[in-house]
């Protein structure tokens, strides 16, 4: 089972390193990080975090949450 695991975690790490490097967000971090950091509040879906990641993108804002 091991034997199986290592591969799909390395091509999600690729697929991450893939889409960081042409700027696309990763929601499986956000979802992470929201469940540790900010268990009060709301998760966004998928596609409401891509939207607001392209938003916040195209607009020249830069914000972070910590």
């Amino acid at each position: 089972m091991a034997a199986t695991a290592q591969p799909q975690s390395f091509a999600k790490l690729v697929a991450r390193m893939a889409n960081l490097m042409v700027g696309l967000p990763d929601y499986d971090s956000y979802v992470e990080h929201r469940r540790l950091n900010h268990p009060d509040l709301p998760i966004m879906t998928r596609e409401e975090f891509f939207r607001e990641r392209q938003e916040a993108r195209y607009s020249g804002k830069v914000g972070r949450c910590c």
